[in-house]
């Protein structure tokens, strides 16, 4: 299915996340394995917004351990109430960063990235981990990212 994604990147934000969110079930239609369903949802993300990273964190032995992702190298672990993944987590709300250089204890992973979107992936009430997007540009991320983002973890997780 991967091959089959239609990308549509000269529509707006809004048409963009209608066209994928499809495509995403589709890809996700089926397979059980969570860490290939998030492997393939990073990499269907990255391709359709070419985002500067797209990945996961999943919650082991209390912190956030790197899960898959595309883009440059990243963190591999990240401390509950740390940086914009571990206030996500600790929080269980999403948080959206116009300026990283302005998130109080913000941790450069890649000093490229300049907003941030981070996403709980809340299963029973608990947080299993995050979702993390970040763009070379400011600004970039605002509450329709966080509407379709919501939708996409709601497919990821089965809901």
């Amino acid at each position: 299915m991967a091959e089959d994604l239609v990308i549509t990147r000269d529509a707006s934000k809004e048409a963009q996340y209608q066209s994928i969110i499809p495509q995403i079930r589709a890809l996700l239609y089926g397979e059980t394995d969570f860490v290939a369903n998030m492997a393939n949802v990073a990499a269907a993300l990255k391709e359709q917004f070419g985002w500067f990273w797209v990945g996961f964190y999943q919650v082991k032995n209390d912190e956030l351990v790197l899960g898959p992702f595309q883009g440059p190298v990243a963190c591999t672990r990240i401390k509950r109430g740390k940086g914009v993944c571990g206030t996500s987590w600790a929080e269980a709300q999403t948080i959206i960063v116009p300026d990283v250089e302005e998130f109080p204890g913000h941790i450069a992973c890649a000093s490229a990235s300049k907003s941030e979107i981070v996403l709980p992936l809340i299963v029973n009430g608990e947080v299993i981990g995050v979702l993390d997007i970040d763009s070379e540009v400011l600004n970039k991320f605002d509450e329709t990212d966080q509407l379709y983002l919501e939708q996409v973890i709601a497919i990821l997780l089965n809901r």
